[in-house]
């Protein structure tokens, strides 16, 4: 089943606030309260509802299955809780400066002018490792490490910095090795271990599940692409090898976006998708996935965008290539494998999973849908006889296969769908094939550079003047954003308000 969703940074007063008010208004006759009430506990009380059904009611809809299992969890991630980002615009300390420069915080800062810094303030404060573990782990200083170790194993525990992060996390998410920095981060490691450090240590960032740990530092990835650590496929075994548990759900997320597998067959190896799920979703069961979930949302991933390499190497780690898709992608859960690869416009990934052995099934609406996204005219012809009420359906439940026949470069798709009725500007989601209205195919083919497309969407009576709806902004301004200048020069002269000086990006 799909995880719950809690408010950002999670706070127990926040969500008693909300029961009370929830209890104030089932009780005042409030429609929406009373809904809610009737919709998880089956009825509403007579007379004034009671905090603790109100309380219930609130965990039920939040995905928990009573009010103390919220509260546990919760607490678990209000303790585990940091923000990397929440950084005081003055400098600090040459220590602070060093820890908050060094390593990945996962936002716009991440990338080679912050480790720069990082390591300009090593080089004025050669003195830090020696005063400070954590930057004796940031920086990978085996003797300035090992120093501090002598004087007091704990250290290797103890939480400090900006972000209060144990030295592992500091290892771990450093990326000064990328400024030149020399270090001995395995030998680092080896030492952290030895005197205790916990292999599985991690932080909820922003307040947020699943929480990113050591391993996912070493790792890197996620939605801005950060590089992994220099030394990340040693770090990443030795850490596995001590004992983190390889079902870790942001390791996963963040490597997902990318070609590279080597990262999921070393998971796959040390027993990805088998096991209890480890530390974390044992304090935190309803907000961390089932390790056959999180096989099922890379399954999924790979799907969509074709990564044959991928789901050749989960088929061959035995993943249930036939077991219907759960996990954190809202992409209908229930279908299975091939289901999807229809419906994502992959027919060459319907070859691949029938020949892996996935079972052939009776799914004529994903039939069609692929006949459509493929542009095979014919197919749709012979499908829409058999059943006629299919193709005006579809039209208004899939409105944006447009969108998803561009995300999948399905030239003839494009134009047959048109022909057919659907919107050009219709609007969806470009990551994953799921009715969501973030974008139009115009969109996505400006940001990812896609000229043709762009020729044929235009030439297809696409309105280079829509705006998306998560940023408000036009194709032309995407293309710009992106440092997309072929498909900036094709909308500039056609998207109204453009200044022509700046049509080409």
């Amino acid at each position: 089943m799909p995880t719950p969703s809690l408010p950002d940074r999670p706070h127990l007063d926040q969500l008693r606030r909300r029961a009370r008010e929830l209890q104030r208004g089932a009780t005042g006759g409030d429609p929406d309260a009373v809904a809610l009430l009737r919709r998880h506990l089956g009825a509403v009380p007579e007379g004034p509802v009671p905090l603790h059904l109100a309380q219930l009611a609130l965990a039920r809809a939040l995905g928990f299955a009573g009010w103390p299992r919220l509260v546990s969890q919760v607490r678990v991630v209000q303790a585990a809780s940091r923000d990397p980002l929440d950084t005081p615009r003055a400098p600090g300390s040459p220590l602070t400066e060093l820890l908050r420069a060094a390593v990945l915080r996962f936002g716009p800062d991440d990338g080679p002018a912050s480790w720069a810094h990082a390591a300009s303030v090593l080089a004025a404060h050669p003195g830090l490792p020696a005063a400070d573990v954590h930057a004796a782990a940031v920086t990978a200083d085996v003797d300035a490490l090992r120093e501090h170790l002598r004087r007091d194993r704990r250290a290797a525990s103890a939480e400090g910095g900006p972000f209060r992060w144990p030295p592992l996390l500091h290892l771990a998410f450093s990326r000064l090795g990328l400024a030149g920095v020399p270090g001995q981060p395995v030998a680092a490691l080896e030492l952290l271990l030895a005197a205790g450090a916990d292999p599985d240590a991690g932080y909820c960032w922003q307040g947020l599940t699943p929480p990113f740990t050591a391993l996912a530092g070493v790792l890197g990835g996620g939605e801005g692409g950060q590089p992994p650590h220099p030394a990340a496929d040693a770090l990443a075994a030795r850490l596995l090898g001590a004992g983190a548990d390889p079902n870790d759900g942001q390791a996963l997320y963040n490597r997902m976006f990318g070609a590279a597998d080597d990262h999921l067959d070393l998971l796959l190896r040390h027993g990805l998708g088998r096991g209890d799920g480890g530390p974390w979703r044992r304090r935190l069961p309803d907000l961390t996935d089932a390790p056959a979930d999180l096989l099922a949302t890379q399954l999924a991933w790979a799907v969509v965008h074709g990564r044959a390499e991928r789901i050749r190497l989960l088929a061959a780690h035995g993943v249930d290539l036939d077991r219907p898709l759960a996990g954190r992608l809202p992409v209908a859960p229930g279908r299975t494998a091939l289901q999807l690869a229809r419906r994502s416009g992959r027919p060459e990934v319907v070859v691949l999973l029938t020949a892996l052995g996935a079972h052939a099934d009776d799914d004529p609406e994903g039939e069609l849908v692929l006949a459509l996204l493929s542009g095979d005219a014919e197919g749709v012809e012979r499908l829409g006889a058999a059943h006629p009420d299919a193709l005006p359906v579809l039209r208004s439940t899939m409105p944006s296969l447009v969108l998803r026949a561009a995300v999948a470069d399905r030239f003839d798709g494009v134009r047959l769908l048109v022909e057919l009725g659907f919107g050009v500007d219709a609007l969806g989601r470009q990551d994953l094939p799921v009715e969501q209205p973030w974008e139009t195919a115009l969109h996505h083919a400006a940001g990812e550079g896609k000229e043709d497309l762009v020729r044929l969407l235009l030439a297809l009576g696409a309105d280079p003047g829509a705006r998306d709806r998560r940023f408000d902004a036009t194709p032309l301004e995407w293309a710009r954003h992106l440092g997309r200048g072929g498909t900036a020069a094709l909308l500039g002269p056609v998207t109204p308000g453009a200044p022509r000086s700046a049509a080409g990006g």
